[in-house]
């Protein structure tokens, strides 16, 4: 009775060192380099389409995709849905009432779930997972060309076409043209 709540608490600050230690938005990671040409970053969870259609017209830059990690807080909220998820899982496969150790009386949904416990727990894994993703779900679609921004859905609103995301690269890449390459007139 006495270790339902500190097993409650253990899981919350598990859950919560878990996200903090997958936090590592500040270090750089290092990242084999097979093209030598610039570094064309999307943070999208799919970008095939772009991708196709900028390595046919620039072979040789590097194009990195990623997922644009939320906010802390709801990473750390998803993370704690997720060890939840399993504890209330585990409590109702092994029938344990946990109302019961609180003394109070079981509520008719955890009644419903140790008489169904397949449903019970298939219900709370999609439900929980539903909620996880939409904590960890951005909507984000960063575009960085050697660690500049040059897109942010987040900021505009709305995806680029792909006319716009070349004109921005042919605009982008003749600006950061090393001066070395430039040729050289002769007065």
């Amino acid at each position: 009775m006495q270790w339902l709540p500190f097993s409650i608490i253990f899981l919350g600050v598990l859950s919560l060192y878990c996200a903090a230690s997958a936090d590592n938005s500040g270090i750089k990671k290092m990242k084999m380099q097979f093209a030598t040409g610039p570094l064309l970053k999307f943070q999208i969870w799919v970008f095939e389409e772009y991708m196709q259609v900028l390595y046919q017209r620039y072979p040789d830059i590097r194009i990195e995709g990623e997922n644009y990690l939320p906010q802390p807080l709801y990473r750390h909220v998803a993370s704690f849905l997720s060890m939840f998820k399993l504890a209330l899982i585990g409590l109702i496969i092994i029938g344990k009432d946990p109302f019961a150790f609180c003394g109070m009386q079981a509520p008719g949904i955890w009644v419903w779930g140790q008489e169904n416990k397949i449903y019970a727990c298939m219900m709370v894994f999609f439900f929980s997972n539903m909620i996880e993703n939409q904590c960890m779900s951005t909507g984000a679609f960063e575009i960085t060309l050697n660690d500049v921004p040059v897109w942010s859905k987040l900021e505009s609103g709305h995806l680029p076409s792909m006319q716009q995301l070349v004109q921005i690269l042919e605009n982008e890449m003749k600006m950061n043209v090393p001066m070395d390459t430039l040729p050289h007139h002769r007065s």
